[in-house]
């Protein structure tokens, strides 16, 4: 690496322009000199201007992430849009990711798909909008075909995406045990995802031998590398000994790691350790906090503890018409304890008027879903 960049400074220093460009990649990855991105942007900005067409699509990502300049999606979707001009395959679908999110222009999902189709380099982002109908009509099979396609050129998160759908029978029938095989493979490439993923199997016995400590070695592997919901799960193993001792004051520091970077579940999950006193000294006010910020973030558990709350009284004011106004709420994003509740609400007149007539209807509902 260090020889590498003795002789591309060389090329550069006599004008040699992809020279500047694979400069550029050195200083800004830290290949073989010291990690620079103020002079990786640089020598991608001198190149760009000769109108070398990789470094101007480099330039655009250094406007979207800040990289060695301060962040600017205008001038990103610009740079984008510049290179995807001149054909450069990277940069077409670059400019469609914009167009989709909306980066620096209006978004318009129909120019997204028609640029992801003229790119062709990313079928796998061609196979997302598919799956989804994100400027073109939602085709399952369509985005199966795609991801088997890139995922047959070795493209990661396709394998990923194809493994899902055999999981979930996106495109093709559910097959548990080939979704493990794609799982797999991704894991072993690093891919974070699926290393969750493989715990999920190795932990609940899906397409494998049911092996709790695997889930967890896999769990902490991805956790390490910064996957929150790994953060999560590894917290739940320690609380519940799936894999490892059980070690409740370690699961709260976990799920407490994992709430201060945002994870909706960790918040929701820290709060029921305030709530019963697991790991941590019971504080039902804490609790009650704690359901109330992930319940603002649409957690369903948490509208449902946050209903109990204000029934109860767990940390706050008995109120029941917030509670019968929390329950309705989960209820209809199709919560099933929330519909228990609600029918209790009707029965009894809990925060509304007594209605039975509603309440059977819930219960029925619940009976014929198989609820105890």
């Amino acid at each position: 690496s260090e020889k590498s960049v003795e002789l591309y400074k060389k090329a550069a220093e006599k004008g040699h322009i992809a020279s500047k460009y694979e400069l550029g990649c050195c200083y800004q990855y830290g290949k073989g000199t010291e990690k620079n991105e103020i002079k990786a942007f640089e020598l991608y900005k001198e190149a760009a201007e000769k109108g070398y067409t990789k470094s101007i699509n480099k330039l655009g990502w250094c406007y979207y992430y800040g990289i060695g300049t301060e962040k600017n999606e205008v001038k990103a979707f610009e740079h984008f849009k510049e290179a995807s001009d001149k054909n450069n395959t990277d940069a077409i679908d670059n400019l469609g990711y914009c167009y989709e999110h909306g980066i620096g222009t209006e978004k318009d999902e129909k120019k997204a798909f028609e640029l992801y189709d003229k790119g062709w380099i990313d079928i796998h982002h061609l196979a997302y909008c598919c799956q989804y109908g994100i400027g073109t009509e939602k085709n399952e099979i369509k985005a199966f075909e795609l991801y088997k396609k890139a995922a047959d050129k070795g493209h990661v998160d396709s394998i990923y995406n194809l493994g899902e759908c055999y999981y979930n029978g996106i495109g093709i029938e559910k097959n548990k045990s080939k979704a493990f095989e794609l799982y797999k493979d991704a894991a072993e490439k690093g891919y974070i995802k699926s290393i969750h993923q493989l715990g999920n199997c190795y932990q609940h016995g899906v397409g494998t031998k049911k092996d709790e400590v695997k889930a967890f070695e896999l769990y902490k592997k991805a956790a390490e590398m910064d996957h929150l919901n790994s953060i999560h799960d590894l917290a739940y193993c320690y609380q519940h000994e799936i894999g490892i001792k059980k070690d409740e004051f370690k699961a709260f520091k976990i799920y407490e790691e994992a709430a201060k970077k945002g994870y909706v579940k960790s918040i929701h999950q820290l709060g029921y350790c305030y709530q019963y006193g697991i790991g941590t000294e019971k504080n039902e006010v804490k609790a009650f906090e704690l359901y109330k910020e992930a319940a603002e973030k649409c957690d369903i558990d948490s509208i449902y503890m946050l209903g109990n709350c204000y029934q109860y009284g767990i940390g706050t004011e008995k109120n029941n018409i917030k509670a019968f106004g929390l329950y309705k709420t989960a209820a209809e994003k199709g919560d099933i304890g929330s519909k228990f509740k609600l029918g209790e609400c009707y029965y009894n007149g809990i925060g509304t008027e007594k209605n039975k007539i509603k309440a059977i209807e819930l219960y029925k509902e619940l009976v014929e879903n198989g609820y105890i």
